[in-house]
């Protein structure tokens, strides 16, 4: 599919088939054996082989897979009167120190199958925070930017030669008056983030945005859809140029659209606009660095599957709009001379 970058979990914490059982305690057998469990390990010395490189989220701010309200649970456990709000997780020390150690593990790893560090692996991409992050709770924005502030600080103190990231949404938070209007909703302004102030911070190397017109707008028609999510894109792309001064990738595009309109599937639709608004701002040597869709599956992987999931060649007209925007990205940024298959055969 001529794709280069791949976003995946590098957590389960606590349940069935945990990396990490509890704090400081990690199951071996999770991470080597690809028929056991997540097998970090395994991804990312098959993702070098396959000249795929990683973005490793390293927490959910949903429960699935353990998630940031396992890391409150721990607490409670341990006897700390923790309460059971979000801002427990990111204000709490012992929590922030069972992350911190969390973080240090997987980081200073060295990997059963290549013998490579992970703060060595050329495989490794980006780390990225926290999937979503979200702190509810009256002061929770000052609250979750120290925490991003002190977390990614502390992987840069670990690993200099990789980039991390937050796992933002995107939404802008309510100071941002003048730009709460790119928000699909006034709810989108009381999760305690706030687009720019987060990803402003100078040990972020990249912003992050995620993209879910059907969810975030349900009652929008396609044509309204279509008119929000260029604006959405417009407005991160044009602030990462010009206020962040850093790159930006849509790090999550999903939809749940199957119906055809007018010969076209309505997903394509919307997720050509937002693959076309990044490659203009590529193409111009401006911020837009990329987009990942949500989620690809291969066949046999049902149980994992949400709304978003596809498997890419069960939906040939989604697979065709992927591979068009993965090699021309590639010619853009690689030059004709370096295009791989699938892309070598596509005419520019």
């Amino acid at each position: 599919m001529g794709l280069t970058v791949c976003r995946t979990w590098a957590f389960s914490d606590g349940g069935p088939k945990a990396l990490q059982l509890f704090p400081g305690h990690y199951d071996e057998q999770m991470f080597r054996l690809f028929f056991a469990g997540p097998a970090l390990d395994y991804v990312i010395y098959e993702a070098r082989r396959n000249n795929v490189r990683l973005i490793l989220c390293l927490l959910n701010n949903l429960n699935a897979f353990g998630g940031k309200d396992q890391y409150v649970r721990w607490a409670q456990e341990a006897g700390f009167n923790v309460t059971t709000s979000s801002d427990a997780f990111f204000s709490f020390d012992v929590i922030r120190g069972y992350f911190k150690d969390y973080i240090k593990a997987i980081v200073t790893r060295r990997n059963s199958y290549s013998g490579v560090r992970y703060y060595d692996e050329p495989a490794i991409f980006a780390w990225e925070l926290m999937n979503e992050p979200r702190c509810v709770s009256k002061s929770s924005a000052p609250i979750l930017q120290d925490w991003i502030i002190d977390m990614s600080s502390h992987i840069k103190s670990l690993d200099k030669k990789h980039l991390v990231t937050i796992g933002l949404e995107g939404f802008y938070g309510p100071g941002r008056t003048e730009r709460l209007n790119a928000n699909p909703g006034e709810w989108a302004a009381t999760f305690g983030s706030d687009f720019l102030q987060n990803s402003a911070d100078e040990h972020i190397d990249f912003a992050s945005v995620h993209a879910y017109p059907d969810s975030w707008i349900p009652r929008a028609s396609l044509e309204e859809k279509v008119k929000y999510l260029s604006s959405w894109v417009d407005s991160h792309v044009n602030d990462s140029q010009n206020i962040l001064k850093k790159p930006v990738l849509f790090l999550e595009f999903g939809s749940n659209l199957h119906a055809k309109k007018n010969g076209t599937y309505e997903r394509d639709v919307l997720l050509n606009v937002v693959y076309d608004k990044v490659y203009e701002s590529a193409k111009k040597g401006q911020a837009g660095a990329g987009a990942l869709i949500w989620q690809l599956m291969v066949e046999g992987m049902q149980k994992y599957h949400d709304e978003f999931s596809l498997v890419a060649w069960e939906n040939p007209s989604t697979y065709e709009s992927i591979v068009q925007q993965s090699c021309r990205l590639l010619r853009l940024f690689r030059g004709k001379k370096k295009i791989r298959e699938p892309c070598s055969e596509l005419q520019p």
